[in-house]
C-alpha cells in the first residue's frame, strides 16, 4: 500500500504540473470555477508562500534529508498504518517538488483559491500528510 500511495501521488503531481505548464501561461489566470478557484501558472523558487527565494541548493539538501528520514522511518514495523499513509504523502509531495526543483530550477504551482497562496499538489500531499500525522500524535495515547 505504502510504495502506491507514493507513486501516486508522484504521478498525479508530475502529470498535473506538465499539463498545467502545457496549457497555462505563466502569470496569467484562467477562470474555473467564479470567485473560487483560478489555475495560474507560477514557478515557485521559494518555500512555502514564496519564502527564502533563490535558494535552490538549500532547499534540495532538505529535500533530500526529508526523504531519507521518512524512508527510515517508513521501515519501522511497529508504526501505525495512519503513520505509513501520513509518511507516503509527505514522500511522494516531497519527491514531486524535488523533482521539480532539479529538472528546472523551480517548483511549477497552479491552483489558485485567490485567498492562499499558488500551490500544486504535491504541496496539498504534504499538507494533507502532517495534519494526519499530527492528528495522529496528538491523539495517541501513551
Amino acid at each position: 500500500m505504502i510504495p502506491a500511495i507514493v507513486i501516486s501521488v508522484l504521478f498525479l503531481d508530475q502529470l498535473s504540473k506538465f499539463l498545467a505548464a502545457s496549457f497555462l501561461q505563466l502569470n496569467t489566470p484562467v477562470l474555473l470555477i467564479k470567485d473560487f478557484l483560478n489555475l495560474s501558472l507560477v514557478h515557485n523558487r521559494g518555500a512555502a508562500f514564496g519564502i527564502l527565494k533563490n535558494q535552490l541548493f538549500v532547499f534540495v539538501i532538505i529535500s533530500l534529508v526529508a526523504i531519507a528520514l521518512i524512508l527510515y522511518h517508513l521501515k519501522d514495523k511497529k508504526k501505525s498504518i495512519l503513520s505509513s499513509i501520513s509518511l507516503s504523502l509527505i514522500l511522494g509531495g516531497a519527491a514531486g517538488n524535488l523533482i521539480d526543483r532539479l529538472r528546472f530550477g523551480f517548483v511549477i504551482d497552479f491552483l489558485d483559491f485567490r485567498i492562499w497562496p499558488v500551490f500544486n499538489l504535491a504541496d496539498s500531499a504534504i499538507t494533507i500528510g502532517v495534519i494526519l500525522l499530527s492528528w495522529e500524535l496528538l491523539c495517541k495515547k501513551n
